[in-house]
């Protein structure tokens, strides 16, 4: 294996440049603002995590995990999600905070992927979990958050897929009784969206027309309300009743909450984690293929941590946002740049403390060659005002000032 080069990086991480962290950071802390409004506290754990407690319980597989040993030999992993880290929190630091507890967090987490995937080994994200409320108003109030978060973010044009990890379980049991493989197998081709696969493996199966068809039928169950009574119909099993009616109830807390033109039942979300017992959902932008969000209900999973309790949650893939809103644009506070020669320094530092203290950023620049300083300076002030943004030496401002000469010389 050959040595990397020094300016090389390992495959899936990248560098953010001041631009696209100015518009993470404006993401981060307007969603997390949003948060804050709904009643939910920040929280920060640790990147690395036992992988015996952490590791384990976060039901991402090992082939996806970043593993290292620590000085005594034990095994570590960086953090692949934030939501196991934080049931470790709330079954041990916070075991004696009466539920329901409201969580919020910003992080970057890290899984381990295919050199040929393209896809990110780091990324952030931005959510928030609800432990300690198993109501199907709790799920609602998940999903409208994630909604006022997206608006939040800057996400105009979305749609939020909900369905029920209970309603597929209890339909699969029903038709396929103790055949747990095929039964996995049909949910593995539902995941991975081949609606292609499940029909073809539907028809490798020994069942009656009726219900084959009825198992078909599942794919374009995906609408509103009317979607519920569809889907009692399809299914004795208390598992699969039990599941639809959870998703009526958290339909009319949505409808209360006023966000239902955003949001469509979809039967075949089952979530891509193992953990998730209940209610599963993600949310689609309009001009991008991947979710900008996805969330579930998982009650089972605090219980591997010695505190038993329901939980539900959703995280905002926050890089995915920043690349769909864009890194670039103006400047979105004001940033001004005052030039000065050795006579005008006194005044150029007097301006930018003035400044600073009011809440506007000044930057300071030296030049010493008065007619060079000057026409570099003016050819940048020509520039920003074509086109609104003033760039001297690759750096962005909104406005210059000078000071040459012992006196402020032009605004």
């Amino acid at each position: 294996m050959s040595k990397p080069k020094v300016f090389e990086k390992p495959i899936g991480v990248k560098d953010y440049l001041p631009h696209a962290v100015t518009k993470l950071r404006q993401i981060e802390n307007q969603v997390l603002a949003c948060m804050g409004s709904w009643g939910y506290e920040q929280i920060m754990t640790p990147t690395m995590e036992y992988y015996d407690t952490v590791g384990v319980a976060s039901s991402t597989s090992d082939q996806k995990l970043f593993k290292l040993l620590n000085n005594r030999g034990t095994t570590l992993v960086l953090r692949s999600d934030m939501t196991a880290p934080i049931a470790r929190v709330v079954a041990s630091v916070l075991k004696d905070v009466q539920f329901p507890i409201r969580l919020s967090y910003h992080a970057s987490v890290f899984r381990a992927i295919e050199e040929e995937a393209g896809r990110e080994a780091e990324f952030f994200q931005t959510g928030v979990e609800l432990v300690g409320d198993a109501s199907p108003d709790a799920d609602a109030e998940v999903v409208a958050l994630a909604i006022a978060s997206l608006k939040a973010a800057g996400v105009s044009r979305f749609k939020i897929a909900i369905g029920h990890v209970g309603f597929l379980n209890g339909l699969f049991e029903e038709a396929l009784p103790g055949e747990h493989e095929a039964q996995e197998e049909l949910k593995a081709f539902l995941l991975g969206r081949d609606y292609v696969g499940y029909r073809e493996r539907l028809r490798s199966l020994t069942l009656s027309d009726a219900m084959r068809s009825e198992l078909e039928g599942i794919t374009r169950l995906r609408g509103g309300q009317e979607i519920c009574s569809q889907a009692l119909a399809l299914s004795l099993d208390a598992t699969a009743q039990a599941s639809i009616r959870h998703l009526c109830e958290m339909w009319d807390a949505l409808a209360a909450h006023g966000v239902c033109e955003h949001v469509l039942i979809d039967l075949t979300m089952i979530g891509d984690f193992k953990y998730y017992t209940g209610m599963t959902f993600e949310a689609y932008a309009a001009d991008l293929g991947f979710p900008v969000a996805s969330g579930g209900r998982y009650d089972n999973l605090l219980q591997q941590f010695g505190r038993p309790a329901p939980a539900t949650g959703f995280a905002l893939k926050t890089t995915r946002i920043l690349e769909l809103i864009g890194a670039g644009g103006e400047p979105n506070a004001e940033r001004v740049l005052i030039a000065y020669d050795a006579d005008g320094r006194a005044a150029a530092f007097d301006k930018a403390r003035t400044l600073r203290e009011s809440g506007t950023a000044a930057a300071v620049v030296t030049e010493r060659v008065d007619a060079d300083a000057r026409q570099a300076l003016r050819e940048a002030e020509t520039a920003g005002a074509n086109d609104g943004e003033l760039r001297y030496k690759g750096a962005a401002f909104t406005k210059l000032l000078t000071y040459f000469g012992g006196s402020r010389e032009r605004e």
